[in-house]
């Protein structure tokens, strides 16, 4: 947690050097150091006290001073002066997604703006579209980022949730008075996002649980606690809560907590019409009030004549139906997953070489991996140029034969240029295994023109799979304006596959669209955007959204052994070469 931490303050000094109008490579330089050392496989504090900070790349001796005295007192003599500078307003304003250093500056400057509020209140009195390079369109983005804001303010990611709540189960599974112990609520549901943290325990003895909670290590503060509830603030500053049920309840309260509310209610009308009645605390015979299931969940389905269903799809979108004729589908598991089809080595934005990432994919037991450094047109990443790109295929033909079974694919993720184009010309991807095309750019364009330049990227024979479809960023940025339906309309006649970005910030396709993807014929393909090793963990996550999407591995590419994999992928260029 201290690499996001330490990220979070280079970050910050980089947001206040903008807003002072400094240089922009200085800028960059910052959020460069700040990307790194959140990517890094190791603690950056180990890094320090070994005194191995200035090895990491893109961290020189101004920067690495400045984290190295964060990291002995926690704060910033550099930072402090920045923030005096800067005044608090503006940072504020800095929160809303879109409103850049260079608007919040003007806004401050010419309003006198200060609070989110303030901004809000000057939005809807159109006082906003009077500034200069501030039109109607910006003036209504912000009203609505400003509403996103408040909705996401205590909304965790799924990839900050999960680990915290796996913690906490890690550190009680073994107490004495604890039988069994798991996450619930939308955290089991792999949500994307994530309200309180929710722990069902069961015990014969609650009060003993719920008071070993509160003791945990990581509790830095207890919120409320009682014989069988507890709430705990962590030293993350993450709630946490905790109900402790009887081991014959477990079953009933695992279920209540688990589905939604839609679900939840449709089940207890199931109940109701069957003269039953179901609650946190079992499934009762109405009549005579006899428990008839509450110990097992999977009792409580099979009393109401359904199959247990995955807590992922318990969303009143089918499931109670198909789990009635015994229809469920057979989701895809992470054990299904044969490679990972984006990632990035140290070419471009990534900090680990080409081979150190294909080995952290073989201890994965994968087959494959496609390293798929950035274009030359995204110049912040490092992208590479063709003359690059060629070198870096070289490396990876004299490396395959020594990972030989494993293949590193030769692949690229291409941008998507503003008229649609790619960034690289037709004789070099067609040097390519795996061309991955993505927008990183023009997010202002309308949804017309968003959707245009898409669909003339699919119409190159050597596109493989589209990126993180709309470009979203969870709790930072929402995506681009554009037409879903028609782009994967568009991707299941081009043949073209679309990406599930495991990337806890990103999760994008949605489960929604995702499963739309399939309704239509789409293939799918869940990778991680790996920028170092650790990152490869990220797979579960879009496992999760594949999940809640009904997704079964038939749905999924890089299920395919290489192969197949790959005839897939050749299928557009034999296609393409027919038709000419």
């Amino acid at each position: 947690m201290r690499n996001a931490e330490v990220a979070g303050f280079l970050d910050e000094i980089a947001d206040l050097l903008e807003l002072m109008g400094n240089n922009r490579f200085r800028v960059g330089a910052y959020r460069n150091a700040a990307t790194r050392i959140q990517s890094m496989p190791e603690s950056v504090e180990s890094v320090w006290r070994a005194g191995q900070l200035q090895e990491v790349p893109g961290i020189g001796p101004s920067i690495a001073a400045k984290v190295s005295e964060w990291l002995q007192t926690g704060g910033s003599r550099y930072l402090e002066v920045l923030r005096r500078l800067v005044p608090p307003g503006v940072r504020e304003l800095l929160t809303v997604p879109g409103l850049g250093p260079a608007k919040a500056q003007l806004i401050h400057r010419s309003l006198g703006i200060t609070t989110l509020a303030e901004l809000e209140e000057a939005a809807r009195e159109h006082r906003l579209r009077q500034l200069p390079g501030i039109r109607e369109k910006t003036e209504n983005k912000i009203l609505r980022e400003l509403e996103r804001l408040r909705d996401r303010s205590r909304r965790l990611l799924l990839g900050v949730a999960l680990p915290a709540a796996e913690e906490v189960v890690r550190l009680m599974q073994h107490h004495p008075a604890v039988r069994k112990i798991q996450p619930a609520g939308s955290l089991r549901r792999m949500q994307e996002t994530i309200g309180d943290i929710d722990i069902l325990a069961s015990s014969e003895q609650p009060a003993e649980v719920t008071q070993a909670f509160a003791r945990l290590p990581i509790v830095k503060e207890v919120l409320a606690l009682g014989p069988t509830k507890a709430s705990v603030l962590t030293t993350d500053n993450l709630q946490m809560d905790l109900r402790a049920v009887q081991p014959e309840e477990y079953g009933s309260a695992l279920q209540y907590f688990t589905g939604d509310k839609q679900h939840n209610i449709a089940l207890r009308n199931i109940a109701i019409s069957k003269g039953l009645k179901l609650s946190e605390y079992g499934l009762f015979d109405e009549s005579t009030g006899e428990r008839l299931a509450s110990e097992e969940e999977a009792d409580i389905y099979r009393a109401l004549g359904l199959e247990w269903m995955p807590p992922e799809i318990r969303t009143n979108r089918g499931e109670l139906d198909a789990a009635a004729k015994g229809t469920l589908p057979r989701l895809v598991r992470q054990e299904d997953i044969r490679g990972d089809l984006q990632v990035h080595s140290c070419w471009s934005d990534g900090t680990a070489s080409i081979e150190t990432m294909a080995e952290a994919c073989r201890v994965l037991g994968y087959g494959y991996v496609a390293i798929t450094d950035h274009s030359q047109a995204l110049g912040v990443a490092h992208g590479l140029s063709p003359e690059r790109l060629e070198q870096k295929l070289r490396e990876i033909d004299q490396l395959n034969p020594r990972l030989a079974p494993f293949r590193v694919l030769k692949a690229a993720e291409v941008d998507i240029r503003s008229n649609g184009a790619l960034d690289y010309p037709d004789d070099l991807l067609a040097q390519l295994e795996v061309v991955v095309v993505s927008i990183h750019s023009g997010f202002e364009q309308d949804r017309e023109r968003i959707t245009e330049r898409i669909l003339r990227a699919f119409q190159n024979p050597h596109a493989h799979i589209l990126a993180h479809p709309t470009g979203r960023l969870l709790n930072r940025r929402p995506g681009y304006e554009v037409d879903l339906e028609q782009v994967l309309r568009a991707a299941a006649k081009a043949g073209i596959a679309v990406e599930i970005n495991g990337s806890p910030d990103r999760l994008d396709l949605d489960d929604v669209w995702a499963r739309r993807a399939k309704e239509l014929g789409v293939k799918i393909t869940i990778n991680t955007d790996a920028h170092a090793p650790l990152n490869l963990q990220a797979m579960r996550y879009g496992v999760a959204v594949a999940r809640r999407a009904w997704l079964e591995k038939g749905d999924i590419l890089n299920t395919l052994p290489l192969d197949q994999l790959l005839a897939f992928f050749g299928r557009r260029r034999q296609r393409r070469r027919r038709a000419a």
